[in-house]
């Protein structure tokens, strides 16, 4: 994987994730983190979070954004949403070990966070951990090839 300083990231989240989603952006730029791309939402209020989910994986998707980040309150809605698209494999972590294993077996692409069960330190360290696992491959290969079939 390439070092953080060029990862291009795509970070969105709907308004229970939009605090998280904030606090994770600074964390990036802090860290030198490549370019960061914000889909949305900006604010705290109300908002759908696949309007900012599908354009986050079709960035993603489409190689405009290497990898990506995205939180909504449980986190289950704005993965489901990512996983939509073709060639985006997100996985919704809550602790860094779950993160480390989506990279290493799963070569997830996308981190999905439950705004609203975690925080901000423990979405930090799941970044960490994301961003510096790499993929494994081997017998690993042929599942993802499964996924991408259909």
């Amino acid at each position: 994987m390439k070092p953080l300083s060029e990862l291009k990231i795509a970070v969105c989240s709907d308004h229970a994730g939009y605090e998280l989603k904030c606090k994770i952006v600074e964390y990036l730029r802090s860290k030198q983190a490549g370019q960061v791309t914000d889909f949305g939402t900006h604010s705290a209020e109300s908002a759908d979070y696949p309007d900012f989910g599908h354009p986050m994986a079709h960035a993603v998707a489409t190689g405009v954004c290497d990898m990506g980040i995205s939180c909504c309150g449980t986190g289950n809605g704005i993965t489901m949403t990512a996983n939509r698209h073709a060639f985006v494999r997100a996985a919704l972590c809550w602790k860094p070990e779950l993160a480390a294993l989506a990279r290493q077996h799963n070569n997830a692409n996308v981190l999905s966070m439950p705004a609203r069960f975690i925080t901000p330190e423990e979405a930090f360290a799941m970044i960490d951990v994301f961003f510096s696992t790499d993929y494994e491959g081997g017998r690993h290969q042929r599942r993802i090839e499964k996924i991408e079939r259909f």
